[in-house]
């Protein structure tokens, strides 16, 4: 055995990259958890369990005589851990790095961390990791490398044809995010001027033709394809659909009167339930455990499912339920293609799916809930057929299945793209319009982001990047509205408070929610004792202080309900953040010296499109669009008297459109600072 074979021990490794605000997304429709039902086997024996292991073989013929491969299997497959080893056994590495491309930077760490352990060796090796703000990779040993989609598209600006990557791996693009189409079509450009390079597509549906189309470069009069697709097939079983005579005008109720007929009526065999989001789950669980108390039996085991549960409630629904019980599981998109659990046998599909959606009129996203696509319908049907014939209940009307659109919009079609455009835009490619994304967004998304950009200064009238605010807000990877309020930080003399509340922003909540009780009261007060009227960002800005001058200790934390782990990795974020500005893009860091109004300027400096006024109806509404908001419950100003004037970071559509993160402003700071966008106008001008 090779001296690298031998154990290693270690300190337990850090896992603050948990908290990013990312790894726990809002929609509830992803989650990092990973089941392996082979747990107690040894690596090797492992590796042999996977469905991935008798296509090795095909894998690599692919890649000798194809450009690309579209690469389609089940979740949890092996796709992402083990073809990157075979690329690098059958001595791929040998031809530059090979590259894994993850929409997570949780599943990143932790894949890698895996291929690392199935090697014997420690992360940052023969295998590393690259994500914003984290790299574990040695120039000169690392042949395989996972990392964030951003990463991949941050290296392009140095080396626009990626010459040192001999495999590009492009993991679970079936989520088709922004990140994913952007890396996909610049992908295409590379391929035509390097053919050596081979691109692998891995996903878990039925996008596997539009990926082959999209990547086939056969010139006219030639006879051979350069794209090819590779089915990874479990075995399937036929599925039984039955649909509603009537419309339902409850869903949620539907599915719980449908679980119980089928407990009542239908041999053994599993239950998985489709609904939107946690509440509508939390809400079915409730109802079926009435139902459960009500009939004296325990012969029913309900179990939720989504993104933000716990691993070890998440873990729950993988288990066989004691003999004579039903398992039900009601779960979000989770279940779609991000896990499989074994067992199903009966699928229930509420017909609707929560999606990230951009309005071009108000510039910004919200959740919203629309109906479910018929290949998004056709894979929850699939969880059905695992193990035997199941049976799949839709609640909707054949008729409503028949008029359903085809597919899911990718976010592209659905999303700001600012980020996307000035990245576009720094690579050197002008002429937006005519790129090719594998799914082309809306003209009115586009224009509306060009618009923005215009009124960040990022762009000139022209449409090129100006000098150098455009260039600035390239450079950074955080959204251009934090990075323009950067920049004017450094004008303004309170860089140092701004780059707190930037990290402050990347991280998911600092303050810990007990359940309940005397905790949950002593909670709300002590984030009570930083909560300011001047909003959430000045809020945060406290917390962060109070943390650095008690010298960073999780005692503090505990005494006032914070999140040790969350503020730890937002002092990281900053200190790096720190060493960046002053290193690589000369702004100085200087502090206001406790001027909160300079620090309020500033956040509107890089928000101002975000503003809104309170109406004399009790509401409020955006400046631009005259959408009505309402402030979130969590906000510090919540219970507060209603500020005139505010702007925000985001809004979350549930059951009103809120705004987070807010920042009280005055009025007359809006021309002042952000004169090319707003301008003061009176009675008569609107009457003339």
């Amino acid at each position: 055995m090779s001296a690298s074979r031998f154990p290693k021990f270690l300190k337990p490794d850090d896992e603050s990259f948990a908290s990013e605000r990312d790894a726990a997304p809002a929609d509830d429709h992803v989650t990092s958890f990973v089941f392996n039902a082979h747990q107690s086997l040894n690596l090797a024996a492992q590796r042999e369990r996977l469905p991935i292991r008798q296509y090795r073989d095909q894998i690599l013929y692919c890649l000798e005589h194809y450009q690309t491969l579209v690469l389609v299997g089940e979740t949890g497959s092996g796709k992402s851990t083990q073809v990157p080893q075979y690329l690098y056994e059958f001595g791929w590495h040998t031809k530059g790095l090979i590259g894994i491309t993850e929409p997570r930077r949780i599943s990143a760490i932790t894949l890698a961390d895996r291929v690392a352990t199935e090697r014997g060796e420690l992360c940052g090796e023969t295998v590393g990791v690259s994500i914003r703000f984290i790299s574990k990779c040695d120039p000169a040993q690392t042949k395989i490398k996972y990392m964030t989609e951003g990463i991949l598209l941050r290296e392009m600006l140095a080396d626009p044809l990626l010459t040192q990557y001999a495999v590009i791996m492009v993991d679970e693009a079936h989520e088709r995010n922004t990140l994913t189409d952007t890396a996909l079509g610049l992908l295409k450009k590379i391929a035509r001027k390097r053919p050596n390079l081979r691109i692998i597509i891995s996903s878990a549906t039925v996008d596997a033709e539009l990926f082959r189309d999209f990547f086939n470069l056969k010139s006219k009069g030639a006879t051979k394809d350069t794209a090819v697709i590779l089915t990874v097939e479990g075995r399937m079983y036929a599925q039984e659909i039955y649909y509603l005579r009537d419309p339902c005008p409850d869903y949620v109720k539907e599915t719980v009167n449908t679980v119980m007929k089928i407990h009542r009526a239908e041999g053994k065999g599993d239950v998985l339930a489709f609904l939107t989001g946690q509440e509508e789950v939390l809400r079915a669980v409730d109802l079926l455990r009435e139902h459960v108390e009500a009939s004296g039996k325990e012969d029913m085991q309900i179990l939720p499912m989504y993104g933000t549960l716990s691993n070890a409630d998440q873990l729950k629904v993988f288990f066989t339920a004691p003999k004579g019980v039903r398992k039900v599981v009601l779960a979000t998109n989770i279940a779609e293609t991000s896990v499989t659990i074994p067992g199903i046998v009966y699928v229930i599909d509420c017909g609707f799916v929560k999606l990230k959606w951009y309005s071009a009129d108000s510039t910004t996203d919200s959740l919203v809930v629309v109906p479910v696509s018929k290949a998004a319908a056709e894979q929850r049907a699939g969880r059905a057929g695992r193990i035997r014939s199941g049976k799949v209940y839709r609640l909707y009307t054949e008729e409503a299945w028949e008029k359903l659109p085809e597919h899911t919009p990718p976010e592209m079609r659905r999303s700001d793209l600012c980020s996307t455009v000035l990245f576009l835009k720094a690579l050197g490619i002008d002429n937006i319009l005519r790129f090719t994304f594998p799914s082309p967004p809306p003209a009115k998304n586009l224009l509306a982001c060009l618009e923005t950009l215009y009124a960040l200064e990022a762009l000139d009238a022209e449409g090129q990047l100006t000098s150098p605010v455009g260039y600035f807000l390239a450079e950074m990877s955080i959204p251009p509205m934090m990075a323009k309020m950067l920049y004017k930080a450094g004008e303004m003399g309170c860089s140092e408070e701004i780059l707190i509340i930037i990290a402050m922003l990347q991280v998911q909540s600092v303050f810990s929610k007990p359940a309940g009780g005397q905790a949950a009261i002593r909670g709300r007060i002590a984030k009570r004792n930083f909560e300011v009227a001047e909003g959430d960002l000045i809020t945060l800005l406290n917390v962060y202080c109070a943390f650095v001058e008690s010298g960073r200790t999780k005692e503090f934390c505990g005494r006032n309900f914070l999140i040790y782990r969350n503020l730890k990795r937002a002092h990281e974020i900053k200190t790096q953040l720190a060493g960046m500005l002053e290193r690589e893009l000369n702004i100085p860091l200087l502090s206001a010296g406790g001027n909160v109004e300079t620090i309020c300027r500033c956040i509107v400096a890089g928000f101002f499109p975000y503003a809104a006024y309170l109406h004399h109806s009790g509401v409020y509404r955006t400046v631009r669009g005259n959408t009505e908001l309402s402030i979130h419950p969590l906000s510090a100003l919540y219970t507060e008297q209603q500020p005139q004037w505010v702007v925000f970071c985001e809004l979350i559509h549930t059951t009103k459109l809120f705004m987070k993160d807010l920042t009280v402003i005055q009025q007359q700071w809006l021309p002042e600072i952000a004169p090319h966008y707003y301008h003061k106008v009176t009675v008569r001008d609107h009457l003339l």
